[in-house]
């Protein structure tokens, strides 16, 4: 019983001590319900198939939030997030001071917007954004160009839901009357 209470006391206290010192976890959204409408991002590249993973991977971070919810229905639509891939570049090569190749470089740029749908203000764009990643020159295949590829797109996908969800958190403050 005794240790019962212990254990109690000690989540209460951490409870109290994290809940106190203000810290959130920026990936999960607690306002709210939001439904945004996610059309399929336009491939403006050669690689095939690139929006999809894309739009899969986007999919699979905003399915952590229980209160943003993702539409195909435009109308039924708080906001909406529209991008494009419009720049790929598969590959270029780094030199190292010896003339040998070190590292290949996959380059990727996209723009996207977040806009209310209901006042039609932009609550953030970016119109031009370049991602990049290396892998070895000796690993030079499509599977290497395809992971690094994966890794662009996941870090890609995480930012815009964190910058999702920080962009609808200010608006919520906004129409709540709170700069």
């Amino acid at each position: 019983m005794k240790k019962n209470i212990s254990i109690l006391v000690l989540f209460a206290s951490l409870f109290l001590l994290l809940g106190g010192c203000g810290y959130y976890f920026p990936s999960v959204y607690d306002g709210p319900t939001r439904t945004i409408y996610m059309p399929e991002w336009k491939n403006r590249t050669s690689k095939l198939g690139i929006d999809i993973t894309l739009y899969k991977s986007l999919s699979r971070w905003f399915q952590q939030s229980e209160t943003i919810i993702l539409t195909k229905n435009k109308a039924k639509a708080d906001l909406i997030l529209a991008g494009e891939i419009y720049y790929i570049d598969l590959p270029s090569i780094s030199w190292g001071g010896d003339t040998v190749t070190t590292d290949v470089k996959i380059k990727v740029g996209v723009r996207y917007v977040l806009k209310d749908l209901e006042t039609g203000k932009i609550l953030w764009e970016v119109p031009n954004e370049i991602w990049t990643e290396d892998y070895p020159a000796q690993t030079l295949s499509t599977t290497a160009e395809n992971e690094a590829l994966t890794i662009i797109i996941d870090d890609l996908s995480e930012r815009i839901y964190i910058g999702t969800l920080n962009k609808i958190r200010k608006e919520n403050l906004t129409k709540r009357g709170t700069p």
